[in-house]
């Protein structure tokens, strides 16, 4: 497991982090009765029309991203001649990020929520990938530090591909759980129930898990970590990766 399957994986759950987030987890039934435009209870009888309609909601939303992840790529192949700054500089700021999200301070420009909101959806299919892309332009609160801290980590990559990849990996991090929330609606309004009381806590393991990557990158021990993991791999699985 190198660095570029730890970043993935990192991307990855921070996803699945932010979907858990206080800004997007109680959102969520509502999101599914918009973008299909039925009820809670039409919901659970025509789960094949609410499969569609999560699926491009969510290819919205990770166009969004990968474009985003793209441009940080490419600002940070610009610079590449300060990419060991980049690294150290991109560090300290996702600590900063993890700080936030654990409340050792507030920063308003997270406490104001940028989302794009749509009246009325657009009709159709087209409108469900339009209110994903407006989803995902809107950067909610909660959403910002996570994705921000996977922006900062792909502008220290050089390689195009694999920082479109880090995004689409934290897309689908962010997505499976949201398909399994429209197909199920009725096992995710009970497993909420019980996990609501979660959410703070939640978040501030996020907050601490942000706080432990920044070192590593901003100290230069990201790589080392990767190399320490690669050897704990078994051959046969590391053959695969």
């Amino acid at each position: 497991m190198g660095a570029e399957s730890v970043g993935l994986t990192v991307a990855f759950f921070a996803g699945v982090l932010s979907f858990l987030s206080p800004c997007v987890l109680p959102l969520i039934p509502s999101y599914v009765s918009f973008i299909t435009g039925m009820s809670l209870d039409e919901v659970r009888h025509q789960r094949w029309s609410a499969l569609i309609h999560a699926v491009l909601f969510i290819s919205g939303f990770t166009l969004v991203f990968v474009t985003l992840g793209a441009t940080a790529t490419a600002l940070g192949r610009m610079l590449n001649y300060y990419q060991a700054w980049l690294e150290r500089v991109g560090g300290l700021l996702i600590v900063m990020f993890g700080l936030y999200l654990v409340g050792a301070f507030n920063w308003g420009v997270f406490a104001r929520e940028r989302r794009v909101h749509f009246r009325d959806k657009p009709v159709g299919y087209l409108g469900s990938v339009l209110v994903g892309v407006a989803f995902g332009a809107g950067w909610a609160p909660c959403i910002g530090p996570i994705l921000g801290s996977i922006l900062l980590y792909t502008g220290s990559q050089s390689n195009l591909g694999q920082g479109l990849l880090l995004l689409f990996t934290y897309s689908m991090g962010l997505a499976l759980p949201f398909i399994m929330a429209a197909v199920a609606i009725d096992r995710f309004l009970g497993w909420f129930e019980k996990y609501r009381s979660f959410i703070p806590l939640t978040t501030k393991i996020a907050g601490g898990i942000m706080i432990f990557v920044g070192v590593l990158l901003a100290s230069g021990y990201f790589s080392i970590l990767a190399s320490w993991l690669q050897s704990l791999t078994p051959d046969f699985i590391r053959s695969r990766l």
